[in-house]
């Protein structure tokens, strides 16, 4: 807690230079491609959920823990209820596990490039951030991430903003080897098709983040779940606090598991294919994306900024990024239908020309 002394001026805290695109209100193009959301669709029970929610889903609280929805993630990854927490959206988890688990001062690390909020959720929570630079091809570097000895250590697998999926064998000796808390992000587990979600359980020492956000379609909902071994599941819950998901949000996202699975994975390998033609185009075209196992493409290019402009000129929203470490500038493209994905990989190449 910070003490202010009385009468003392306030000084506001240092703005956080990679949070700002998200922060921006920036109208969004025609053709979203910049935040990884499901660009197919929302699941038609998720939807009839939400349009047939009753007064009382608006008018009354929240139950506190969501059992319901818990029982549904628990029967979806082969968990207990006990080992499920939800939160509102995956980065409320992330927040939250950082207060249970951290006292002030002690280090988060994390590979460097990855999800821009490992890095704010440290600092805005007084921890230490230990940024590990990717290897040479992109990938994590699981040894040095040991090496720091960190309270916590998170990986996103797969990673955010490259895409690329750590090997199975090296996320294990994180588990194995680990002397603080593995904080394993799954956002995108669906498009991957690994999970550890049953090793972490077991392991005792490690939690996965997952979310509605991508493959579900449940971005406007705002909805996120941990799973570890109960005792780390309750001192998230002591963070969080109660009422972090809304009636509607609970509703939808138990409909979407329990009956509309199929659709899911069917939109699943839609993103897959798509993804796999869009690479095979932006080849073609002379661009040389990173290996992705994600629901987006991360393509490296001269002035991020300046094609991310020119396509949004062209009503395409896209994510900018510069100076990525180990990468340089580069543009995030989320995957959507094979249609707009050849819009996309013609837009490229016209600017390359």
């Amino acid at each position: 807690m910070t003490h202010v002394a009385p009468n003392a001026a306030f000084v506001p805290r240092p703005a956080f230079a990679g949070l700002a695109p998200y922060l921006a209100d920036a109208p969004k193009a025609a053709l979203h491609l910049a935040d990884n959301t499901n660009q197919f669709g929302t699941p038609p029970a998720a939807l009839h959920a939400i349009r047939t929610a009753a007064t009382a889903d608006l008018s009354e609280y929240p139950p506190s823990s969501g059992p319901q929805l818990r029982e549904a993630v628990a029967d979806y990854l082969g968990v207990a209820p006990n080992e499920v927490v939800l939160g509102c959206g995956g980065d409320n988890v992330i927040d939250c596990a950082f207060r249970a688990f951290c006292e002030p001062g002690q280090r988060v690390a994390f590979p460097d490039p990855t999800f821009v909020m490992a890095r704010y959720f440290t600092v805005s929570n007084g921890l230490t951030p230990v940024a590990v630079p990717v290897r040479g091809d992109g990938s994590a570097d699981t040894t040095a991430l040991l090496e720091t000895e960190a309270r916590i250590l998170y990986i996103c697998a797969p990673n955010n903003p490259t895409g690329m999926q750590p090997p199975v064998a090296e996320l294990r000796m994180l588990l194995e080897r680990a002397t603080g808390i593995v904080m394993l992000d799954e956002a995108y587990a669906e498009f991957a098709g690994e999970t550890l979600v049953r090793e972490v359980v077991r392991q005792g020492r490690a939690i996965v983040v997952r979310t509605f956000s991508k493959a579900f379609g449940l971005a406007g909902l705002r909805l996120g779940f941990a799973v570890g071994a109960e005792p780390l599941i309750l001192e998230i819950e002591k963070a969080r606090g109660p009422f972090a998901v809304s009636n509607v949000a609970l509703r939808a996202a138990t409909a979407a598991l329990t009956s509309d699975l199929p659709w899911v994975r069917d939109r699943v390998r839609q993103v897959l294919a798509a993804r796999h033609e869009f690479v095979r185009l932006l080849h073609e075209r002379h661009f040389t994306p990173l290996p992705s196992a994600a629901n987006f493409v991360l393509v490296p290019v001269t002035d991020s900024r300046a094609v991310a402009q020119r396509l949004a000129e062209q009503g395409i929203g896209v994510r900018a990024f510069t100076q990525l470490t180990g990468i340089g500038d580069a543009v995030r493209i989320t995957i959507g239908p094979p249609e707009a994905m050849h819009r996309v990989a013609d837009a490229l190449a016209a600017l390359a020309a």
